[in-house]
Protein backbone atom coordinates (compact mmCIF):
# COMPACT_ATOMS: atom_id res chain seq x y z
CA UNK A 1 0.00 0.00 0.00
CA UNK A 2 1.36 3.61 -0.59
CA UNK A 3 0.27 5.09 2.29
CA UNK A 4 1.66 8.71 2.55
CA UNK A 5 -0.10 11.59 4.54
CA UNK A 6 -0.39 15.51 4.58
CA UNK A 7 -0.57 16.20 7.80
CA UNK A 8 -1.35 20.92 8.19
CA UNK A 9 0.03 22.21 11.50
CA UNK A 10 2.33 19.47 13.46
CA UNK A 11 3.21 22.08 15.65
CA UNK A 12 -0.54 21.87 17.27
CA UNK A 13 -0.47 19.73 19.99
CA UNK A 14 -3.28 17.46 18.17
CA UNK A 15 -1.10 17.79 14.96
CA UNK A 16 2.00 16.70 16.29
CA UNK A 17 0.25 13.57 18.37
CA UNK A 18 -1.71 12.35 14.93
CA UNK A 19 1.36 12.46 12.99
CA UNK A 20 3.83 10.86 15.32
CA UNK A 21 0.81 8.06 15.77
CA UNK A 22 0.95 7.83 11.93
CA UNK A 23 4.37 7.42 11.80
CA UNK A 24 4.30 4.36 13.47
CA UNK A 25 2.10 2.48 11.79
CA UNK A 26 3.73 2.67 8.58
CA UNK A 27 2.62 6.20 7.10
CA UNK A 28 4.91 8.38 5.33
CA UNK A 29 4.47 11.65 6.52
CA UNK A 30 5.05 15.00 4.86
CA UNK A 31 3.54 17.70 7.45
CA UNK A 32 3.39 20.97 7.91
CA UNK A 33 4.41 23.99 10.64
CA UNK A 34 4.28 27.20 10.89
CA UNK A 35 6.65 27.89 13.63
CA UNK A 36 9.26 25.86 15.10
CA UNK A 37 8.60 24.83 18.53
CA UNK A 38 9.42 21.77 20.36
CA UNK A 39 6.73 19.16 18.67
CA UNK A 40 8.82 20.13 15.44
CA UNK A 41 11.96 19.04 17.17
CA UNK A 42 10.90 16.15 18.52
CA UNK A 43 9.19 15.35 14.80
CA UNK A 44 12.72 15.55 13.19
CA UNK A 45 13.91 12.12 14.53
CA UNK A 46 10.79 10.57 12.94
CA UNK A 47 12.50 9.00 9.65
CA UNK A 48 9.63 8.89 7.69
CA UNK A 49 8.57 12.19 8.80
CA UNK A 50 9.27 14.67 6.23
CA UNK A 51 8.30 18.91 7.56
CA UNK A 52 7.85 22.14 5.59
CA UNK A 53 7.48 25.13 6.99
CA UNK A 54 4.35 26.75 5.54
CA UNK A 55 2.34 29.62 7.45
CA UNK A 56 -1.57 29.25 6.06
CA UNK A 57 -1.69 33.06 5.73
CA UNK A 58 1.18 33.54 3.96
CA UNK A 59 0.56 32.77 -0.05
CA UNK A 60 4.16 32.61 -0.90
CA UNK A 61 3.76 29.72 1.79
CA UNK A 62 1.67 28.12 0.17
CA UNK A 63 3.15 28.38 -3.17
CA UNK A 64 5.96 26.57 -1.77
CA UNK A 65 4.29 23.57 -0.54
CA UNK A 66 2.41 23.02 -3.31
CA UNK A 67 5.21 23.21 -5.27
CA UNK A 68 7.16 20.93 -3.07
CA UNK A 69 4.79 18.24 -2.96
CA UNK A 70 4.56 18.33 -6.85
CA UNK A 71 8.16 17.98 -7.01
CA UNK A 72 8.69 15.25 -4.57
CA UNK A 73 6.35 13.86 -6.44
CA UNK A 74 4.47 12.80 -2.91
CA UNK A 75 1.51 10.99 -4.24
CA UNK A 76 -0.62 11.05 -1.17
CA UNK A 77 -3.36 8.96 -0.05
CA UNK A 78 -4.62 10.68 3.22
CA UNK A 79 -4.51 14.58 4.40
CA UNK A 80 -5.23 15.91 7.78
CA UNK A 81 -5.64 19.46 8.74
CA UNK A 82 -4.87 20.31 12.92
CA UNK A 83 -4.88 24.30 11.68
CA UNK A 84 -6.84 26.33 13.79
CA UNK A 85 -6.95 29.41 15.88
CA UNK A 86 -9.51 30.64 18.20
CA UNK A 87 -8.93 33.95 17.88
CA UNK A 88 -9.98 36.65 17.84
CA UNK A 89 -12.42 36.40 21.03
CA UNK A 90 -14.86 38.72 22.00
CA UNK A 91 -18.42 40.42 20.75
CA UNK A 92 -18.48 40.58 16.76
CA UNK A 93 -18.69 44.71 16.74
CA UNK A 94 -16.38 44.76 19.62
CA UNK A 95 -13.07 43.06 18.11
CA UNK A 96 -11.10 44.49 15.15
CA UNK A 97 -12.65 43.13 11.71
CA UNK A 98 -9.57 42.89 10.25
CA UNK A 99 -8.07 39.90 12.65
CA UNK A 100 -11.67 38.81 12.50
CA UNK A 101 -11.19 38.62 8.40
CA UNK A 102 -7.69 36.52 9.14
CA UNK A 103 -9.35 34.01 11.52
CA UNK A 104 -11.71 33.21 8.38
CA UNK A 105 -8.49 32.85 6.11
CA UNK A 106 -6.61 30.73 8.61
CA UNK A 107 -9.34 28.67 9.95
CA UNK A 108 -11.55 28.25 6.52
CA UNK A 109 -10.54 29.69 3.40
CA UNK A 110 -6.77 29.04 3.32
CA UNK A 111 -6.93 25.47 4.36
CA UNK A 112 -9.49 25.10 1.52
CA UNK A 113 -6.93 26.60 -1.09
CA UNK A 114 -4.53 24.18 0.46
CA UNK A 115 -6.78 21.30 -0.37
CA UNK A 116 -7.83 22.42 -3.85
CA UNK A 117 -4.32 22.64 -4.85
CA UNK A 118 -2.78 19.51 -3.29
CA UNK A 119 -5.89 17.85 -5.43
CA UNK A 120 -4.14 17.12 -8.28
CA UNK A 121 -0.86 15.66 -6.48
CA UNK A 122 -3.23 12.79 -4.78
CA UNK A 123 -2.38 8.82 -5.73
CA UNK A 124 -4.90 8.53 -8.49
CA UNK A 125 -4.99 4.86 -7.91
CA UNK A 126 -7.34 5.12 -4.80
CA UNK A 127 -9.70 7.05 -3.28
CA UNK A 128 -7.60 9.72 -1.33
CA UNK A 129 -9.29 10.78 2.25
CA UNK A 130 -9.17 14.33 3.66
CA UNK A 131 -9.97 14.73 7.49
CA UNK A 132 -10.80 18.46 8.76
CA UNK A 133 -11.20 19.40 12.40
CA UNK A 134 -14.90 21.05 13.50
CA UNK A 135 -15.50 22.82 16.76
CA UNK A 136 -18.37 24.30 18.75
CA UNK A 137 -21.34 26.11 17.48
CA UNK A 138 -22.64 23.73 15.34
CA UNK A 139 -26.10 23.64 16.95
CA UNK A 140 -25.61 26.43 19.10
CA UNK A 141 -24.49 30.05 18.93
CA UNK A 142 -20.94 30.01 19.94
CA UNK A 143 -20.92 33.61 21.45
CA UNK A 144 -17.50 35.54 21.76
CA UNK A 145 -15.65 32.91 18.71
CA UNK A 146 -18.22 34.02 15.77
CA UNK A 147 -15.13 33.64 13.03
CA UNK A 148 -13.79 30.83 14.35
CA UNK A 149 -17.45 29.04 14.55
CA UNK A 150 -18.42 30.77 11.29
CA UNK A 151 -15.23 29.04 9.96
CA UNK A 152 -15.86 25.21 11.01
CA UNK A 153 -19.29 25.24 9.73
CA UNK A 154 -18.05 26.47 6.21
CA UNK A 155 -15.95 23.64 6.92
CA UNK A 156 -18.45 21.18 7.43
CA UNK A 157 -20.63 22.51 4.19
CA UNK A 158 -17.57 22.02 2.19
CA UNK A 159 -16.95 18.38 2.93
CA UNK A 160 -20.78 17.81 2.30
CA UNK A 161 -20.13 19.44 -1.37
CA UNK A 162 -17.02 17.80 -2.21
CA UNK A 163 -18.42 14.65 -1.52
CA UNK A 164 -21.16 15.42 -3.75
CA UNK A 165 -19.09 16.53 -6.14
CA UNK A 166 -16.37 13.86 -6.26
CA UNK A 167 -16.16 10.65 -6.61
CA UNK A 168 -12.32 10.06 -6.02
CA UNK A 169 -12.34 10.93 -2.53
CA UNK A 170 -13.67 10.69 0.53
CA UNK A 171 -14.07 13.88 3.15
CA UNK A 172 -14.89 14.60 6.39
CA UNK A 173 -14.91 16.70 9.58
CA UNK A 174 -14.32 15.46 13.32
CA UNK A 175 -14.79 17.33 16.47
CA UNK A 176 -12.48 16.35 18.97
CA UNK A 177 -14.47 17.71 22.08
CA UNK A 178 -12.45 18.94 25.30
CA UNK A 179 -8.35 18.19 24.50
CA UNK A 180 -5.79 19.26 26.50
CA UNK A 181 -3.58 21.39 23.97
CA UNK A 182 -1.85 25.27 24.17
CA UNK A 183 -4.98 26.48 21.99
CA UNK A 184 -6.95 26.88 25.35
CA UNK A 185 -4.49 29.56 26.69
CA UNK A 186 -6.27 31.54 23.80
CA UNK A 187 -9.57 31.83 25.89
CA UNK A 188 -7.36 32.40 29.10
CA UNK A 189 -5.63 35.51 27.28
CA UNK A 190 -9.06 36.64 26.46
CA UNK A 191 -11.14 36.49 30.02
CA UNK A 192 -14.29 38.48 30.26
CA UNK A 193 -14.21 38.81 27.04
CA UNK A 194 -14.43 34.80 26.33
CA UNK A 195 -17.91 34.97 28.35
CA UNK A 196 -18.34 31.99 30.36
CA UNK A 197 -16.36 29.82 28.26
CA UNK A 198 -13.70 31.64 30.33
CA UNK A 199 -14.72 29.96 33.59
CA UNK A 200 -15.21 26.64 32.19
CA UNK A 201 -11.86 26.53 30.27
CA UNK A 202 -9.85 27.85 33.34
CA UNK A 203 -11.76 25.04 35.47
CA UNK A 204 -9.95 22.38 32.74
CA UNK A 205 -6.88 23.40 32.41
CA UNK A 206 -6.91 23.52 36.57
CA UNK A 207 -8.20 20.12 36.70
CA UNK A 208 -5.72 18.05 35.73
CA UNK A 209 -8.54 16.43 33.34
CA UNK A 210 -7.05 15.23 30.04
CA UNK A 211 -10.27 15.64 28.12
CA UNK A 212 -10.31 13.84 24.94
CA UNK A 213 -7.35 11.57 24.11
CA UNK A 214 -4.88 11.97 20.94
CA UNK A 215 -5.25 7.72 21.21
CA UNK A 216 -9.09 8.40 20.83
CA UNK A 217 -9.13 11.01 18.01
CA UNK A 218 -6.44 8.38 16.25
CA UNK A 219 -8.52 5.83 16.93
CA UNK A 220 -12.08 7.98 14.89
CA UNK A 221 -9.24 9.31 12.09
CA UNK A 222 -8.56 5.73 11.65
CA UNK A 223 -11.90 4.22 11.20
CA UNK A 224 -12.78 6.46 9.34
CA UNK A 225 -9.61 6.27 6.68
CA UNK A 226 -10.61 2.64 6.45
CA UNK A 227 -14.32 2.72 6.36
CA UNK A 228 -16.50 2.96 2.62
CA UNK A 229 -16.70 6.33 1.15
CA UNK A 230 -21.06 5.72 1.53
CA UNK A 231 -20.42 5.56 5.39
CA UNK A 232 -18.20 9.03 6.25
CA UNK A 233 -17.75 10.91 3.32
CA UNK A 234 -19.81 14.15 3.80
CA UNK A 235 -20.40 13.69 7.42
CA UNK A 236 -19.04 15.67 10.80
CA UNK A 237 -18.35 13.29 13.68
CA UNK A 238 -18.18 13.87 17.11
CA UNK A 239 -15.03 11.63 18.63
CA UNK A 240 -16.46 11.85 22.49
CA UNK A 241 -20.07 11.39 21.52
CA UNK A 242 -20.90 9.60 18.33
CA UNK A 243 -20.49 5.41 18.52
CA UNK A 244 -18.25 5.41 15.05
CA UNK A 245 -17.01 1.99 14.70
CA UNK A 246 -19.76 0.24 15.68
CA UNK A 247 -21.95 -2.10 13.30
CA UNK A 248 -25.35 -0.50 14.39
CA UNK A 249 -23.82 3.39 13.66
CA UNK A 250 -22.41 2.05 10.40
CA UNK A 251 -26.89 0.61 9.71
CA UNK A 252 -27.56 3.53 10.11
CA UNK A 253 -25.70 5.74 8.22
CA UNK A 254 -25.67 3.38 5.37
CA UNK A 255 -29.60 4.10 5.50
CA UNK A 256 -29.86 8.00 6.15
CA UNK A 257 -27.76 10.23 4.04
CA UNK A 258 -28.63 13.67 6.19
CA UNK A 259 -27.44 11.63 9.34
CA UNK A 260 -24.58 14.19 10.72
CA UNK A 261 -24.81 16.56 8.05
CA UNK A 262 -26.07 20.35 8.79
CA UNK A 263 -29.58 20.44 8.25
CA UNK A 264 -32.46 22.69 9.47
CA UNK A 265 -33.89 21.17 12.43
CA UNK A 266 -37.42 20.01 11.00
CA UNK A 267 -36.94 20.51 7.31
CA UNK A 268 -39.53 17.76 6.52
CA UNK A 269 -42.20 18.84 8.57
CA UNK A 270 -44.93 20.58 7.36
CA UNK A 271 -46.69 23.15 9.63
CA UNK A 272 -50.45 24.25 8.77
CA UNK A 273 -51.81 27.55 8.93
Amino acid sequence: MNNKIIILGVNADIGFNICKRYSDVGFEVLGTFRQENENVISLKKYKNVDLLRCDVLDESDIEFLLTNIKNKKFEWTNLFSSIGSSEPIGNFFEIDFNKWERSILLNFTNQMKIIHGLYEFRDKSTISCINLMAGGGTNSAMKHYSAYCVSKIGLIKMCELIDSEYDDLKIQIIGPGFVRTKTHYETLKAKETAGDNYKRVLEFMNSGDQGTSFDDIFKCLRWIDEADKSLTSGRNFSVVHDKWGHKKLEEELKISKDLYKLRREGNNKVVDI
